[in-house]
């Protein structure tokens, strides 16, 4: 949005832009420490319920995400320009805060979804991380919009992000099994613990990322292997304007 009001010459309507973002970044900070706090009161089987659930929507959340990037990965330069243009005073404010928003939303609960299965530093430096990246990434687009490949980034982009929502939904499942919610059906599918350890440093880091279990039950590499499969069709499935016959 910035970018394009730069290009455009309307530099005055910058304020309501940072207004936006700025409350959108309070608000999610204050839903951080709602879902810490949440997180906090269970114990025991109510814990695990509550991780469990947790993980599966954002596995939900980040499909949807995902989807879309997928789907407007051609005309996302075209999508970002045509909400902008025509829009003034707070509807750029209320543009800006609901996508910051949404963005933030996900983030905690992605973070809160990876700081269940590792310790909470290694997610807390990954977070700081990945948030120094995206601001350099976010001043090169500002910076060379005009040259810059947004097709490519989103679909490399969407392949990550692909990978860690497939393991937050078999750990998902794994929670819920350990809550007694979902059968276990087979317990140990396989057992490679002994190559690559769950608690060793490199068994840490691929749990935080993908969910990895060394010895899954069939019902996890179901849902593993099942995701995929339902993100594919979704990926084939078109959307709304294409379906009405609407091109960009």
């Amino acid at each position: 949005m910035l970018a394009y009001l730069v290009q455009t010459r309307r530099t005055e309507l910058n304020r309501y832009v940072y207004s936006g973002t700025g409350l959108a970044i309070v608000g999610s900070l204050v839903a951080a420490v709602v879902f810490n706090l949440l997180a906090i009161q269970f114990e025991g089987r109510n814990e695990e319920l509550f991780e469990g659930i947790v993980m599966l929507v954002a596995a939900v959340i980040l499909t949807s995400m995902i989807i879309w990037m997928a789907r407007e990965s051609n005309n996302i330069s075209t999508t970002i320009q045509e909400q902008v243009e025509g829009k003034k005073a707070y509807g750029l404010f209320a543009l800006a805060f609901l996508s910051v928003r949404r963005e933030g939303i996900e983030t905690v609960l992605f973070l809160g979804a990876a700081a269940m299965n590792t310790e909470t530093n290694v997610v807390l430096y990954g977070g700081l991380a990945g948030l120094s990246v995206s601001i350099v990434v976010a001043y090169m687009v500002f910076r060379y919009l005009s040259h810059t490949n947004l097709n490519n980034f989103f679909k490399i982009t969407s392949i990550f992000l692909i990978l860690f929502a497939a393991g937050l939904a078999a750990h998902g499942v794994h929670e819920l099994q350990e809550a007694a919610v979902v059968p276990i059906v087979v317990e140990h599918v396989w057992d490679i613990n002994h190559v690559i350890d769950e608690k060793g440093t490199f068994g840490s880091i691929i749990i935080s990322l993908f969910g990895y279990n060394g010895n899954p039950s069939l019902i996890e590499v179901l849902t593993y292997v099942g995701y995929y499969v339902a993100v594919g069709i979704g990926l084939r499935v078109p959307g709304r304007r294409e379906k009405i016959g609407i091109k960009d």
